[in-house]
């Protein structure tokens, strides 16, 4: 949510950044939200009067009474009762003006990088830096539900059974090679000074409503019949909510977090071979990081997230790409994105396994996290960024470390968390 000072000042300037992201369809909205400020700050003045005159007369009642003009002083009594009757229908009035007036200002995506390659969707999105060369092998790389099956690693039959279409089992080697790259990824985290955090599962719709846009709540999150829960989408959700209506000190700033949990998307339309399988399901695991931090900080902090993700992809020898997400392809909430991408060599081509996001204070804003400062206090900018994905990191493990006899080497950091297995075979 941007800032009502700006668009109070500078409406044009709010108009052109939702040009910028191809939503001509919001423009409307500039003109709405102007008109319900302007009526809700003409009630608050209309009641400001009202409260004021109501305490002159209230005063002025006991002096009548003590001069004894106890007639003049009834009629000032009914005076003040008609205006209290009229202040409690301006506070219902600009209750709902003030609603509403929200309501249009949650709808108008922030402000946009003035670095945002301007472009309508994600086909437009830019390519900045490679790491690690790119290598395809001299044999086929199969699919990779044929590769987790030959290593008798996963079972999506019986989980088709189970809980429908988008779920899997993971079994053996596999199974454990899952929870390896997560627990490498926690301690890769917290080597970085990050603070190691599992949050709760399940949010209200107070804090759903507060961490995303109302398209991306309705087309991503699950709601738990008859109760004000949904399961979180991401780890993000629930540790952004944590500080929700707090003002933080100075000092605490920046908040740097990793998060551990499980993910629930509805994940809707239909998807290409590549993108059945594992790719894209309806829950999976996830290592997050997050940051909240100084409005000064928060560039410097976007940068140094996404390379951390790169970092980790390389530690595992897997060939990765940063992605600069081009306006159109930015959620309402986002300053500036970026995507990393993985090198499938069965595809040849790179594939989405991380999201790096800068939100500066849009999300702050509509969550209400502030903190203190001299001159008083401010919103904070929130970051959020994905350490690793394991269902998609472990298509980039296994096409990057798949061997012609079907066998998959396992990278050296993560051998120690595999209790020193340096490969996973295929079984009969």
């Amino acid at each position: 949510m941007i800032d009502i000072a700006i668009l109070r000042s500078d409406p044009d300037r709010v108009r052109e950044n939702i040009k910028k992201k191809f939503q001509h369809h919001k423009l409307p909205l500039v003109d709405e939200a102007l008109e319900l400020d302007a009526k809700k700050r003409a009630l608050q003045t209309e009641g400001d009067s009202l409260r004021a005159a109501r305490n002159a007369l209230s005063k002025k009642i006991g002096s009548l009474m003590k001069e004894g003009k106890r007639a003049e002083a009834e009629e000032t009594k009914a005076e003040v009762a008609r205006d209290a009757e009229r202040l409690a229908e301006i506070e219902a009035e600009a209750a709902e003006v003030a609603s509403k007036l929200k309501a249009v200002m949650m709808r108008i995506p922030n402000f946009i990088s003035d670095d945002c390659p301007i472009g309508k969707d994600d086909s437009e999105n830019v390519e900045r830096k490679r790491f690690l060369e790119p290598k395809v092998p001299d044999f086929e790389v199969p699919y990779h539900l044929d590769i987790l099956e030959k290593l008798a690693g996963i079972d999506i039959d019986s989980a088709r059974r189970t809980s429908g279409q988008g779920f899997y089992y993971l079994t053996g080697d596999v199974a454990r090679l899952h929870s390896a790259v997560l627990t490498y990824a926690r301690d890769f985290m917290i080597g970085k000074g990050f603070t190691y955090c599992i949050p709760p599962f399940m949010i209200r719709s107070e804090v759903v409503s507060g961490v995303m846009s109302f398209e991306e709540m309705e087309g991503m999150m699950y709601k738990i019949e008859g109760e004000d829960l949904y399961l979180i989408g991401t780890s993000e959700h629930s540790m952004i909510g944590r500080f929700m209506g707090q003002t933080l000190d100075e000092k605490q700033l920046p908040l740097t977090l990793t998060s551990y949990s499980p993910c629930f998307r509805k994940e809707k339309g239909a998807h290409g071979i590549e993108e059945r399988g594992i790719y894209r399901i309806h829950q999976f695991e996830k290592q997050e990081m997050i940051v909240i931090c100084k409005p000064e900080e928060s560039e410097s902090w976007y940068e140094k997230m996404w390379n951390y993700t790169v970092e980790l992809f390389v530690s595992m020898g897997v060939p990765v790409r940063q992605l600069e997400c081009c306006s159109g392809d930015l959620a309402d909430l986002k300053y500036r994105s970026c995507d990393v991408e993985a090198w499938s060599p069965r595809q040849k081509k790179y594939f989405e396994v991380g999201s790096c996001s800068n939100l500066t204070d849009a999300q702050a804003r509509r969550l209400g996290i502030r903190y203190k400062t001299e001159n008083g206090s401010v919103f904070a900018h929130t970051l959020n960024n994905t350490v690793v994905a394991p269902p998609r990191m472990l298509i980039a493990l296994l096409e990057n470390h798949l061997r012609a006899d079907g066998s998959v080497e396992i990278p050296e950091v993560l051998r120690p968390y595999m209790g020193g297995l340096k490969e996973i075979t295929p079984k009969k």
